[in-house]
């Protein structure tokens, strides 16, 4: 049965669902793929195919690759979803993150080849970022964010140092982010609050925190050299959680995007109350699948990150 596009919306997944060999499926049978990856080699000067393809690993993990590889394999399955399933309208599109800046391109908000130059400064700017404050994240699973907010705030007062909510990913899955020390008696307080389980993640860039300040000034001189249409539908904030409609707005957005928190829970939710019933994730992975899954089991979940996987979807419609 056709799917009803007014109920369904693209989302695109952020850093941490790179994995090698990501959208290699989609050169070998799509020359619409192969047309994305070779354009963006050209663009990079690099070839960040092969790297996507063949590894090694800890090079595509290196946070300047991982973020236009994403955006890359994103764009490519999607300009092949596009042109299977004719050019399908979703009602709104959302990006977890680095993603946000793929569902601006969705959206017609940015050009692909303005959305890869911003994606390239991004990623270099948090790395230098990164390496000048070296941080910590970790994924709270069983608190509220009001309670892991309070941890992260008293912590933060009593340490000096900055630790705060950095994802608010799904009920019961808050990630933290900031100083290493300040993360670790963040950490203490969580599990003595009653956390079902602590993860502490393997990354050294504190994302979504004050230690992104040094790369604030440079995105934001970035975004503003870079040229931005109205989106043809709506994009939901990471911010707000609300839709940009505005170049204003998503000018806002952005420039706030490296320090602010993700409202991943609340965003999702106001999609489904505006009548998404179907979300599609399109790129690397599944991690938006199994968020969207835990804030509302009634929608329907496409993920879409493999040829066979869009090659099912396409059959049913």
């Amino acid at each position: 049965m056709a799917l009803d596009w007014q109920t369904v919306a693209f989302v695109f997944p952020g850093q941490g669902s790179q994995v090698v060999g990501m959208g290699a499926d989609f050169y070998q049978h799509y020359a619409t793929a192969r047309e994305v990856f070779s354009q963006a080699d050209e663009i990079l000067n690099m070839p960040l195919s092969n790297m996507m393809f063949e590894g090694p690993e800890e090079t595509l993990n290196d946070t300047a690759n991982t973020q236009p590889a994403i955006f890359i394999c994103s764009i490519a399955i999607l300009r092949v979803v596009q042109e299977l399933l004719s050019n399908p309208q979703p009602a709104a599109v959302a990006g977890h993150s680095l993603g946000e800046l793929t569902a601006l391109t969705a959206a017609e908000a940015l050009s692909f080849e303005d959305g890869l130059r911003l994606v390239q400064t991004r990623g270099r700017l948090m790395k230098q970022a990164g390496e000048q404050h070296p941080g910590a994240m970790a994924a709270i699973l069983g608190l509220d964010s009001g309670t892991v907010r309070d941890i992260c705030a008293k912590v933060s007062k009593q340490t000096g140092q900055p630790v705060v909510l950095a994802n608010d990913n799904c009920p019961g899955q808050i990630v933290i982010s900031g100083d290493s020390v300040a993360l670790a008696q963040a950490v203490k307080a969580a599990e003595s609050a009653g956390a079902r389980r602590v993860i502490e993640l393997a990354v050294s860039v504190a994302t979504h925190s004050p230690l992104m300040h040094p790369a604030e000034a440079g995105f934001k001189r970035a975004v503003e050299t870079t040229p931005f249409e109205i989106p043809r539908m709506p994009v939901y904030a990471n911010l707000s959680a609300q839709p940009l409609t505005s170049i204003a707005g998503i000018y806002a957005e952005l420039e706030g995007q490296l320090t602010g928190a993700v409202l991943w829970t609340e965003l999702v939710q106001n999609m489904i109350r505006t009548g998404i019933r179907t979300f599609i994730e399109i790129g690397p992975g599944d991690v938006l699948t199994g968020l969207i899954k835990r804030i509302d089991r009634s929608v329907e979940r496409v993920n879409i990150n493999t040829a066979p996987a869009l090659q099912t979807f396409s059959s049913t419609e």
